[in-house]
């Protein structure tokens, strides 16, 4: 696509917009919907387990959705023209997503990540096309980025604000609708549980919004790391900054809490260990056959908490959560042993513990002391 540079309202440039939204979404109609997997849960009979796996989109995670949408929200809203360098924020899966988007629309693309990103990653982006800037520091990743759009004088994408009013939350295709929809031939189609991560809070914002317009029973689980913000902001308003620490967990988990992050659609948080979101990831790995990252063991600990409770009181029911992306973006840290070992994760207890929520039917964190 090209065009001369025009202010956004001339004829011109009004058409490359309106190509530009026919692109995505010609890309979209390309694609299949993500899976929705049933976990077998043997210590569990009443207890029924889906993880949407998000890993299936065409650039491998849950941030698929959100680059798309961020994307259509910035050319529909008249930010986003012909010649716009894109600029965004990330520590890494929304930075791949955006550059594939970036470089179907033709438009240059810009990351800025912290260093500590896994060279999977860094590798997709420039696979597309796009750019990394490193900082040293997460927190340092917005400023340096609102900067950088503005000395390029093209677009901040500005996921953390804009990630839970781009998305369409009442419908639309989106990730809860597509949820609900496959669950409708279950024995139990209205999960009592969603249980999702929260980087930007979009994802949680969608699905909690839906419940809500639905008129659903479902309640909405925030799966975080310990290190993050989100679940500490949950149990005190006042507290908007984590304590100094970073969670080595990419895309969920944030030092600040996040303008697209609402905590009144939460109705349950676990803050969840690293070490255990790395093995639950493991444990699960092997037991679908199929790659899961960090954020999914985050997920998956969470949920298993969830499901021990319902069974210690005598619930039946469906749980679901997200498989966000495959663990193959992280083969040079977190399933790397060297990588491990320099920072003293060990995985072994928390790999027992998930072991024994699905063959014992024992809460994680009980078998922690077992």
């Amino acid at each position: 696509m090209s065009a001369e540079c025009e202010p956004p309202g001339t004829a011109r440039t009004r058409r490359w917009i309106a190509e530009a939204v026919e692109t995505i979404e010609a890309d979209f109609n390309r694609s299949a919907d993500t899976h929705l997997l049933r976990v077998p849960l043997p210590a569990f009979p009443h207890i029924t387990l889906y993880l949407k796996d998000e890993s299936t989109h065409p650039t491998g995670s849950l941030k698929h959705r959100l680059a798309r949408s961020l994307f259509l929200y910035g050319l529909c809203s008249g930010r986003i023209g012909p010649h716009t360098t894109v600029v965004e924020a990330s520590s890494g899966s929304t930075a791949v997503s955006e550059a594939y988007f970036a470089q179907l629309l033709g438009l240059p693309f810009v990351a800025v990540m912290p260093r500590a990103t896994s060279a999977e990653k860094v590798v997709q982006i420039t696979r597309y096309g796009g750019r990394c800037h490193f900082v040293e520091t997460p927190c340092a990743v917005y400023a340096e980025a609102e900067q950088l759009a503005a000395a390029l004088d093209g677009h901040y994408m500005d996921q953390f604000t804009f990630a839970e009013r781009a998305t369409d939350w009442r419908g639309n295709n989106n990730i809860a609708e597509s949820i609900f929809a496959q669950m409708a031939r279950e024995v139990h189609p209205i999960p009592a549980w969603v249980v999702v991560g929260a980087g930007t809070g979009g994802t949680s914002a969608t699905i909690g919004r839906f419940i809500r317009y639905r008129r659903l029973a479902t309640r909405l689980c925030l799966a975080d790391p310990e290190a993050s913000v989100f679940h500490r902001h949950l149990a005190d308003r006042s507290v908007r900054l984590a304590d100094g620490r970073s969670s080595i967990i990419e895309g969920i988990g944030r030092g600040r809490c996040e303008p697209s992050f609402l905590p009144d659609l939460i109705d349950r948080a676990e803050a969840v260990p690293d070490a255990a979101s790395l093995a639950a990831a493991r444990v699960l790995s092997e037991r679908l056959g199929r790659s899961c990252g960090g954020s999914t063991g985050t997920n998956l600990w969470a949920a298993a908490r969830i499901i021990a409770d319902m069974s210690a009181r005598g619930e039946t029911g469906s749980v679901v959560t997200l498989l966000c992306d495959s663990g193959e973006r992280y083969r040079s840290t977190h399933l790397d042993p060297r990588w491990l070992a320099e920072r003293d994760l060990v995985l072994d207890p928390y790999r027992a513990a998930v072991d024994a929520f699905f063959d014992r039917g024992l809460c994680p964190a009980a078998a922690l002391s077992v």
